[in-house]
């Protein structure tokens, strides 16, 4: 356990973001499993699971290239049903 104020602080940010990250990252996943069950040429599923992959670039959740490999696989998927 931390000792020094400074560390108990750093603590219970970290745990703050934790539950942010956590929260984000449910709401990625949630999209991208909407625009997967989603019919051929649905755009608007798909432009939801975009922005939502976009804002976890944003804020540090995925990598631009993780994102990158998610939207041209959700892309190739809703373009073969």
């Amino acid at each position: 356990m931390a000792i020094t104020t400074s560390a108990k602080k750093a603590h219970r940010q970290s745990i703050r973001r934790k539950k942010l990250n956590d929260t984000r990252r449910l709401a990625v996943r949630g999209a991208i499993k909407v625009a997967r069950a989603a019919k051929k040429g649905d755009t608007k599923t798909l432009a939801l699971a975009y922005k939502a992959i976009d804002k976890a670039v944003k804020r540090g959740l995925i990598t631009k290239g993780a994102a990158a490999r998610r939207k041209s696989k959700l892309a190739r998927m809703l373009n073969a049903k």
